[in-house]
């Protein structure tokens, strides 16, 4: 008898729990995009440090605006942020192509990105150079 009132209990401690981190979530991503936006690379360093969340990890799964956080970078004339983030990324992930089917390079060069430091760092990185650091 006493067990159907302690799993609602537990139910709704579970619940109530779970709707703060999707919050906490959507804030975060909103931080590091104003960050990219503004090439801010030393508060995004200490956001992503605070969070504990490794850049690579994520990558793929933050959209500002609809384009990716190196699609902002370029699009915003973060150098600084563009090519700590590329820095950052595994060289795989940096070919593969992203939602619209086309890589960061193809994309940079049809924008008129096809030089510059974010450029420079993202083929350092496909080329193999580059340390492999976590950040």
């Amino acid at each position: 008898m006493r067990l159907l009132p302690v799993a609602i209990a537990a139910l709704i401690a579970a619940s109530s729990v779970s709707a703060p981190a999707v919050a906490n979530t959507e804030q975060l991503v909103a931080n590091i995009c104003d960050y990219v936006k503004s090439d801010d690379k030393n508060r995004l360093r200490k956001k992503m440090k605070e969070s504990r969340v490794k850049l690579r990890n994520v990558y793929s799964s933050i959209s500002c605006d609809g384009s990716s956080l190196l699609r902002t970078a370029y699009s915003s004339n973060a150098n600084d942020v563009g090519e700590f983030i590329a820095k950052r990324m595994p060289s795989s992930d940096l070919a593969a192509p992203e939602a619209d089917g086309k890589t960061i390079l193809d994309w940079a060069s049809a924008n008129g990105h096809s030089s510059g430091p974010i450029t420079d760092a993202i083929k350092g990185r496909i080329g193999g150079a580059g340390g492999d650091d976590d950040e």
